[in-house]
Order: structure tokens, then C-alpha cells, then sequence
């Protein structure tokens, strides 16, 4: 076997590793996000939070595996998708992390609590907000660097890109203060806002997956 042979024999295998991470990253977040909406519905917080540090472990290696199927000309947008995702990630897991250590099982002070205490619409709950918003700057940038080779494509092109809008809403609510401490149906709009972008995103997860597999056979 000649060196062209074996290194084509070693890209070869490093675009096909590629492809096997977006196919089970994008399970991964399938999974995490359907288990985050049952959890919303039963109302286990404990499992919501487990949840969607899942979403977020699933979501990164996802715009990862995007990434690396780009062509040359799209690397800065796919490299800024995937920085936006970084920084979703270190948000959301700081906070998640922090409702099912420091909230659940400390004793905290009302001042702690308003502060880090999720359901308190505080500080931290701005923060989650605010790895959202990253998370749909992902989604928007990632979207121009999808390669359209079939109609799912071009769906989860579509899909991607509209999902950047939700920058503008989770970027600007904390700043109106749309949610405080007390207000009356608070807890019931953010399930039925969170279900919503749950329905909404689970197809997201599909169509990468169908994506990435045929991508594995092309």
C-alpha cells in the first residue's frame, strides 16, 4: 500500500469517526430533550435539571460533528457555532449542576437562595437564559454550513436557522424582567414555553441524525 493509500485510508477513517459522533450526539440530545419534556410534565425538577445537563452534553459534540462535515469556505461560521456552544454549555451546566448539588441538598439562606435557586428567577435562572440564547446563535450559525442533500436536509437547515431566533427572546427577557419572584402563572408559562421548544427541537435532533446517517453512506 502506497502513503496515498494510507493516508487516504486515515482521512477516510477520521470522516467516518466524525460521522459516528454526530449520530450519537444527535441521539444523545434526542433522548435528553424527549426526557426533559416527560420530566416537565410530571414536575420532577430533580430529573428536568439531570435532563438537560444531558442536552447540553449531547448538544456540544453535535455542532461538533456539524463542524467537521463543513467545506472550507463556511469554517468561520462553523467555528463560531461551535464556540457558541461552548459557552451554552458552561452556562447551563453551572446552573443545572448547581440545582442538584448546592439548592437540593443544602439549607440555604433566602438571600442564597433567591440568588441561585432556579425557580426564584433570579440570578441564575437569567444565566440559564442566557446559555439559551448562546445555544440559538449556535443553532443560526451551524445552519449555513449544513451540506443539503436531500429535503430532510433542507428542513433541518430550515429548522436551525429559525431556532436562532430564539437568541432575541431569551437575550431580552431578563433585561424586561418578563419573570420575577411571585408572579402569578409564572411557573405554568415556563413549562408550557419549555414544552414548546421541546416539540420544537426534537425534530431538530431527528433530522441531524438522519443527516449524519446518510452522510456514514454516501
Amino acid at each position: 500500500m502506497s502513503r496515498y493509500d494510507i493516508l487516504a485510508s486515515s482521512i477516510g477513517g477520521i470522516l467516518e469517526m466524525n460521522r459516528k459522533l454526530g449520530l450519537v450526539s444527535s441521539l444523545v440530545t434526542l433522548a435528553a430533550v424527549a426526557a426533559f419534556a416527560l420530566a416537565m410534565l410530571v414536575g420532577s425538577l430533580a430529573s428536568s435539571y439531570l435532563a438537560s445537563i444531558f442536552i447540553a452534553l449531547g448538544f456540544v459534540p453535535m455542532i461538533c460533528a456539524f463542524s467537521a462535515d463543513c467545506s472550507r469556505h463556511r469554517v468561520g461560521m462553523a467555528t463560531a457555532a461551535v464556540v457558541f456552544a461552548a459557552v451554552y454549555a458552561v452556562l447551563v451546566l453551572l446552573v443545572y449542576y448547581a440545582q442538584l448539588t448546592t439548592v437540593r441538598l443544602s439549607s440555604l439562606s433566602p438571600e442564597a437562595s433567591a440568588i441561585l435557586d432556579y425557580r426564584q428567577f433570579g440570578l441564575f435562572f437569567s444565566y440559564d437564559l442566557l446559555g439559551y440564547a448562546f445555544m440559538a446563535l449556535s443553532t443560526f450559525f451551524i445552519a449555513f454550513t449544513v451540506t443539503v442533500r436531500s429535503r430532510a436536509d433542507r428542513a433541518l437547515k430550515t429548522l436551525l436557522f429559525i431556532h436562532g431566533v430564539f437568541f432575541i427572546s431569551c437575550f431580552i427577557m431578563p433585561l424586561l424582567g418578563v419573570f420575577s419572584p411571585g408572579m402569578a402563572g409564572g411557573d405554568l408559562l415556563g413549562v408550557l414555553v419549555l414544552e414548546f421548544w421541546c416539540a420544537y427541537f426534537i425534530p431538530v435532533c431527528i433530522l441531524a441524525f438522519l443527516h449524519f446517517k446518510k452522510a456514514r453512506q454516501n
